[in-house]
């Protein structure tokens, strides 16, 4: 949970909470045990997979930009290498292994409600696999930067140089 506004109970001892202000903030506080609530952000990992020209996107299959393209990403699970995430995630969207060669971004800024505080982008290589979408992406196939297809994501935008 990482909205303030949807904590109103404590997670310790059931007591109604009340927001408080604690660290430079109203938070939603514990009056018996004094637990206090830090909202955690969310962390996704993306890669940037470039070949002869091309870039790898996948279309979404999701809302939110539904039937647009991204680059392959994900959220980062609890206690997972956030470039092992960007791997694993590339490869369930397109069927690719690949591998890390450098952190190209760290991009800031919540879309949606749902979406990730940060996106952590690696460029990568493809070593194996074959080329065919999975998991939340209908589509996946390598777009040349002259004729992109509707892009999805900020994060998505700004690193192909469509964008801020």
């Amino acid at each position: 949970m990482s909205n303030p506004e949807e904590v109103h109970y404590c997670i310790r001892c059931g007591t109604p909470t009340r927001a408080e202000f604690h660290f430079g903030a109203d938070r939603p506080s514990c009056p018996a045990c004094g637990w206090i609530f830090f909202a955690d952000p969310k962390v996704a990992a993306a890669v940037l997979v470039e070949e002869d020209g091309k870039v790898l996107l996948t279309r979404r299959v999701n809302e939110p930009y539904q039937r647009m393209w991204s680059l392959p990403a994900g959220f980062i699970d609890a206690n997972e290498d956030p470039a092992q995430a960007a791997v694993r995630e590339c490869f369930e969207e397109t069927g690719l292994k690949v591998r890390i060669t450098g952190l190209l971004d760290v991009i800031a800024g919540k879309e949606h409600a749902h979406g990730a505080d940060f996106v952590i982008v690696y460029r990568a290589e493809v070593i194996g696999g074959t080329l065919q979408a999975g998991d939340d992406a209908d589509e996946a196939a390598f777009h040349s930067r002259s004729s992109l297809p509707p892009l999805a994501f900020r994060v998505t935008r700004v690193v192909l140089g469509q964008s801020d």
